[in-house]
C-alpha cells in the first residue's frame, strides 16, 4: 500500500463511520433513532417504495496515466449487524429480550455493523477503456456469543447476523482533452428488487425484500460507502482546482450522490476519495482530534464535554448500546485537563501575515490605517457598490446566484436562485464580498432584519435589475 493511500484512511475511516453514533451513544436516545445518513446504498426499488435509498452512486475523474499505469479499487462499507440478547430458561432454550445484564455487565438488542473493504486490481488503461464489471459479494452470518454467570452456568447469549450484501462496480474509461483518461467509476446495489406489493401467498423470488419494510432495506444496504482509488505511474487531476488545461475536460465530468476529490498529503496525486460527503482535497483529520467521535463536523470540545455531562445511568445504558460507544466514553473520561485545552483550539501565529512596517497600508479612501478605528467612517456596506458586468450592484439590487466549485455545500444548494442584495463588504486583502437574502426564502424579511445573509463573490453573481420581474 502507498504512503499516500495509508494517511487517507484516517479520513476515509471518518467517512465510513459519520453518523455510526450519534451523542449520547445510547438506543433510547432520540438521536439514535435515525442512523446510517450518509453513503447508503439501497436495495433496488427500495427508494421508489419509501423504504430505503437509491441503489447506486457514480463519479467521473481525470487520470493522467503513464505508460505502465495500474489502477487499485478499494471498496469500503459498512454491513449491518443485529444484536439480539436472549436469556436462558430453565428448559435449556432462549428467549429474546431488550436488555440482559449478566455479571455486572449489561447488554441491549441492537443493530451494529461490521467493517468491510473490497480490493482490486491494479487494472492497465486498456483494462479501463475496454470496461471492468466487478462483483461485489458478502455473505451472510450468524455468530454466538455465550454468557454465563458468576457460578459458570449460561445465563444467555447474544446473536449476531448480517443479511448477504451483493453488488458490483463499474469502471469505464474514455480519452479526453489533453492526454487525459476520463474515469468513471459506479457503486450499485443489485439485492433482488423490493415488490411493489407484498407477494401473494405462494412465496416471495429470492432475495427480495418485503415491500416499505425499512429494517429489512437497511439490512440489505451498503452503509457508509466510499472508494479510494490509489494510481501506479499516473495522476489524478483535482476537480475542485484543474489546471487550465484541464478545466475543459474538467467542465464534462458528473456525479451522482459522491465527490471525488484528492486524499493523502498535500501535493502529493496518486490517491482519490470518492465521498458520499463534499470534501475538499486534501482532507485531514485535525491533530487535535484524538478521539473518534462519529461525527465528521467533529466539534470535538463540545462532543466530548457532552459526553462527560451524562449520568452514571445514561453512561451504562450508553456502554451497553455498543462496545464503540462504550470506547468514546473511557477515552473522553481519561482525557486529562492538558487534553481538553487541546481541543478548545490551535493557537496560529498571528503575525504570520503581519504587513511590513515599510509599506503604506491604508483604506482604498484615503490615508487612514486599515486597523485605525477612524478607518471604519470609510466603509458603509449599506451604501458601497460593486460593478457586475458593466452594472453597479448595491444594496436593493437583484442578482442571480451562480455559485463556483470553491462555494461550500450550502452555497451549491442555491445555484440559479434570485436574491436581494442587502450589502457589499471590501476586506483588508482587497477582496469584495456581496451579502444577500433569496427571494425564494419565505423568511428573508427576517434574516434582512437580524442581519443575516448569503455572502458571494461578484463573478458568482449575475445582477438581473431591468433584465426580469421579482419572483
Amino acid at each position: 500500500m502507498n504512503t499516500g493511500l495509508a494517511l487517507a484512511r484516517a479520513v476515509a475511516d471518518a467517512v465510513l463511520y459519520e453518523g455510526y453514533l450519534l451523542y449520547p451513544y445510547r438506543a433510547s436516545s432520540q438521536k439514535n433513532q435515525a442512523r446510517w445518513q450518509f453513503g447508503i446504498l439501497g436495495p433496488p426499488g427500495a427508494a421508489a417504495d419509501g423504504s430505503g435509498e437509491e441503489p447506486s452512486m457514480s463519479a467521473d475523474c481525470l487520470l493522467a496515466p503513464g505508460a505502465r499505469v495500474g489502477l487499485d479499487i478499494h471498496f469500503r462499507f459498512l454491513q449491518l449487524q443485529t444484536r439480539t440478547a436472549e436469556i436462558a430458561d430453565d428448559g435449556g432454550g432462549f428467549t429474546p429480550v431488550d436488555s440482559l445484564a449478566v455479571g455486572g455487565a449489561n447488554w441491549l438488542s441492537w443493530d451494529e455493523a461490521v467493517e468491510q473493504e473490497k480490493v482490486f486490481g491494479p487494472f492497465s488503461a486498456a483494462q479501463l477503456r475496454a470496461g471492468l464489471v466487478l462483483t461485489v459479494d458478502v455473505p451472510e452470518g450468524v455468530d454466538v456469543e455465550e454468557l454465563k454467570d458468576g457460578g459458570g452456568r449460561p445465563a444467555g447469549r447474544l446473536v449476531r447476523r448480517r443479511r448477504a450484501l451483493r453488488g458490483e462496480l463499474r469502471l469505464n474509461a474514455a480519452e479526453a482533452t489533453g492526454g487525459l483518461l476520463r474515469l468513471s467509476v459506479t457503486a450499485a446495489n443489485t439485492a433482488g428488487p423490493v415488490p411493489a406489493n407484498p407477494v401473494p401467498s405462494g412465496g416471495r423470488p429470492a432475495n427480495a425484500l418485503p415491500a416499505g419494510n425499512r429494517q429489512d432495506a437497511i439490512a440489505a444496504s451498503f452503509i457508509g460507502a466510499h472508494l479510494l482509488l490509489g494510481v501506479r505511474d499516473g495522476d489524478f487531476i483535482s476537480l475542485l482546482d484543474p489546471p487550465p488545461w484541464a478545466q475543459t475536460a474538467a467542465g464534462l465530468c458528473s456525479q451522482h450522490r459522491c465527490w471525488p476529490v484528492l486524499a493523502g498529503p498535500e501535493g502529493q496525486t496518486d490517491v482519490l476519495l470518492i465521498s458520499p460527503i463534499i470534501l475538499y482535497d486534501h482532507p485531514a483529520v485535525a491533530p487535535e482530534s484524538s478521539v473518534a467521535l462519529y461525527d465528521s463536523t467533529e466539534i470535538d470540545e463540545i462532543l466530548t464535554l457532552r459526553v462527560l455531562t451524562l449520568t452514571d445511568e445514561e453512561k451504562t445504558e450508553a456502554r451497553a448500546t455498543d462496545p464503540r460507544a462504550a470506547a468514546v466514553i473511557d477515552r473522553c473520561e481519561a482525557m486529562s485537563p492538558e487534553d481538553l485545552r487541546q481541543l478548545h483550539g490551535a493557537l496560529r501565529n498571528p503575525h504570520a501575515f503581519a504587513p511590513d512596517p515599510s509599506e503604506s497600508w491604508t483604506t482604498a479612501g484615503g490615508d487612514v490605517p486599515w486597523w485605525n478605528p477612524e478607518a471604519e467612517a470609510s466603509v458603509r456596506p449599506d451604501e458601497d457598490a460593486v460593478v457586475i458586468n458593466g452594472v453597479a450592484v448595491a444594496r436593493g439590487s437583484r442578482v442571480r446566484v451562480h455559485p463556483k466549485r470553491r462555494a461550500d455545500a450550502q452555497d451549491l444548494f442555491f445555484g440559479g436562485q434570485t436574491g436581494r442584495v442587502t450589502s457589499v463588504h471590501f476586506d483588508v486583502d482587497g477582496s469584495t464580498h456581496v451579502g444577500l437574502v433569496l427571494e425564494q426564502d419565505p423568511a428573508a424579511d427576517l434574516h434582512e432584519g437580524y442581519g443575516r445573509s448569503f455572502y458571494y463573490a461578484p463573478d458568482e453573481l449575475e445582477p438581473l435589475d431591468g433584465k426580469e420581474p421579482p419572483q
